[in-house]
């Protein structure tokens, strides 16, 4: 039987799902294809409707080896393991001649633990809160969510807190999970046999294809110790989150809570001597994080210094102490001594790392009205970490809506580690290459949409009272009839918004932070008339097709805070080395938002509609053509009146559509 070729195998997945082939599609899938062949790296840039999950799950099948597939939400990994996988592995198998095995895997603290739902929280901190179990009626929410996890582990297969429907809170499912630290490990837990993380191991090293997500990527580089199976080939999906979601498991903090945390969990477990001096080393540092103002520390300071190596020097002693104390063998108490480990150990190592004052980390203070002070620390970038853990042993295909900004893709591939396309590395620095391909979109962007830029508001300052953007923002949604998506640069803007146009306007506006998410986006879909309004998960989780999102709003242009610690540390580094920070740092984190944000209004064959940015510089600044290069290809327009017509139209339309009209 000969090998079947790459159409007739992505025709029969199309097929399968119920799609429909598409050019973009196909020149993906050959892309993914040769650079799995070659062993090179590639980056795809695939527009919202190219169907680009089929284009490298086709070749991951037919790939034959183990292929990781890392994506940002859960929303994508959902599709993937109940939709597109096994309807592909269906279709797939009489071509060939083979059943692919595919697996979803996650970090620990994402399964249900049963030593811990059997054995309860080993501390008297959560005294009490296992005891609801045995109570006829639960006398809280939390008892209650307890009760419902001991029920799902007698039926749920995987253990996921994502298979979980409804979800319970964080503070619940804290209760019955572990971080790895944490574990007992397979072999000493009386219910390592039946361990859900385990046994997600298992599947995933026997599997052709391993759906993981950006944070357990993150960590299977970072900490050295692997915990993917092995693979040679890895494909990041939604690969725009990737540096944040690696910087994120880079950084570390330390709170007076958690530190406090540390102390009561190993109390009981030390000599008195060991106790106490973590106890005052605490109270030292905790007396600093009360006088702590937020801003980053370009050198620690040397009462901070002094209290930070106090924290560790005790907190070392301490360990030590945990670590020659194994008379014990009760699990129980094995578990206590995991946890109490744990705590203490992320305690040294925060607190090592800041005083060891790389000048490859960013650190900082920050303050919450809810949760008071914390001390941060993050790598200055990343770029070096990806190129050498992740480019260096494997082929790796990376693929977003938006890879390509300013036109082309060096300032992603940059933060990825990448020298610019086409660069050769030399005998002395031995560089990965890669190359970059923009498959396009099915959408027709100049005929389907236009980008507004309001160039006769006066320039958003620093402070807020934006009365005239809030004048044309009221003008625009009573054009569109409401079916606007307001994205904001900050809650504070979104929240003035929002209170300004109910008092104007007579169409219903929903404000983030007022429901769920996913109720608020449920709402915003129901009803053509209605608007939403929010900040930053909004630029990039909303998916409505059709007339109820006809306007995109963006109050400016998104560039992170000039008093943004890590980010201002980043611009200041490129600077140094001769290069220009405001646009390799603050220019391309906003290009990379609003072209997620522009995203939002086009996302059908049938939709039309209006991106409208209330920020001048758009049309004004130099790097405005770099921001507007990095948007889909809308008819672009800064004329007030010519907008305003075109929205009352696609109203019109859209009402006649509907029957309203």
């Amino acid at each position: 039987m000969t090998k079947p070729s790459l159409p007739e195998l992505l025709h029969a997945a199309v097929t399968a799902v119920g799609g429909v082939e598409r050019p973009g599609q196909t020149a993906m899938a050959e892309a993914v294809t040769q650079a799995i062949d070659d062993g090179s790296h590639l980056l795809v840039q695939a527009g919202t409707g190219t169907g680009k999950s089929l284009g490298y799950v086709v070749p991951a099948l037919a790939h034959g080896e183990r292929v990781v597939v890392a994506t940002a939400t859960l929303a994508l990994q959902r599709q993937l393991v109940e939709r597109d996988l096994p309807r592909t592995v269906e279709a797939l198998h009489p071509l060939l001649r083979r059943r692919a095995e595919f697996a979803m895997l996650k970090g620990r603290s994402n399964y249900l633990c049963l030593h811990r739902l059997h054995e309860g929280m080993p501390q008297d901190e959560e005294e009490g809160l296992f005891d609801q179990f045995e109570a006829a009626a639960p006398s809280s929410k939390l008892g209650q969510d307890l009760l419902r996890l001991r029920d799902w582990s007698d039926d749920t297969e995987t253990g996921d807190r994502d298979d979980l429907t409804p979800g319970v809170s964080d503070r619940a499912w804290a209760q019955v999970s572990v971080s790895s630290r944490e574990c007992l490990g397979a072999s000493k837990c009386a219910y390592g046999a039946e361990c859900f993380a385990e046994a997600a191991r298992e599947r995933a090293k026997l599997s052709d294809v391993v759906v993981t997500n950006h944070a357990l990527l993150a960590i299977d580089a970072i900490e050295g110790a692997p915990v993917l199976p092995s693979h040679e080939v890895l494909i990041v999906d939604e690969a725009h989150e990737l540096v944040s979601r690696v910087t994120g498991a880079a950084t570390g903090e330390l709170t007076p809570g958690q530190v406090n945390r540390a102390v009561r969990r190993a109390a009981k477990l030390v000599d008195e001597k060991a106790a106490d001096q973590l106890q005052t080393a605490s109270e030292g540092f905790e007396r600093l994080m009360e006088l702590a103002l937020p801003g980053r520390l370009e050198e620690v300071p040397e009462d901070l210094g002094y209290a930070l190596a106090a924290l560790r020097d005790a907190a070392r002693t301490v360990i030590s102490a945990l670590g020659s104390t194994r008379d014990r063998s009760v699990q129980d108490e094995d578990a206590v001594r995991k946890q109490a480990m744990a705590s203490v150990q992320n305690v040294h190592d925060v607190a090592e790392r800041i005083t060891q004052g790389s000048e490859y980390d960013v650190v900082w203070y920050e303050r919450h009205d809810r949760f008071g002070a914390s001390l941060r620390v993050a790598p200055l970038s990343v770029s070096g970490l990806l190129r050498e853990k992740l480019f260096s042993d494997r082929s790796v295909v990376l693929t977003s809506a938006t890879l390509k900004l300013g036109g082309d893709f060096n300032g992603v591939g940059a933060s990825l580690g990448l020298p610019p396309e086409g660069t050769v590395g030399t005998a002395d620095e031995e560089l990965p290459s890669w190359r970059g391909i923009d498959v396009g979109s099915p959408f027709d962007y100049r005929k389907q949409g236009i980008l507004y830029v309001a160039r006769h508001l006066a320039t958003p300052g620093r402070e807020g009272g934006r009365g005239d953007m809030l004048d044309e923002l009221a003008e625009l949604v009573e054009a569109a009839g409401g079916r606007t998506l307001g994205l904001f640069s900050s809650m504070r803007a979104a929240q003035a918004a929002a209170e300004e146009l109910r008092g104007r306007l007579d169409k219903p506006i929903l404000l983030q932070g007022e429901d769920t998410l996913g109720e608020l986006i449920k709402n915003f879909s129901a009803d053509a008339e209605t608007c939403l309004f929010g900040t930053l998960s909004l630029w990039q989780g909303v998916d409505v097709p059709g007339a109820s999102c006809q306007l995109v709003v963006m109050d400016r242009i998104p560039f992170p805070r000039p008093d943004d610690p890590l980010m201002s540390a980043r611009q200041k580094a490129v600077e140094e080395a001769g290069g220009n920070g405001f646009m390799a740092v603050a220019a391309t984190h906003a290009a990379l938002l609003m072209a997620q944000g522009a995203g939002r209004l086009v996302r059908a064959t049938g939709d039309r509609g209006v991106v409208a940015v209330l920020d001048p510089r758009l049309a004004t600044a130099r790097y405005g053509s770099y921001l507007r290069a990095s948007l889909p290809d809308f008819w672009y327009t800064t004329d007030r009146n010519q907008v305003r017509r075109s929205l009352a139209a696609i109203d019109a339309a859209a009402r006649a559509g509907d029957g309203t009209g």
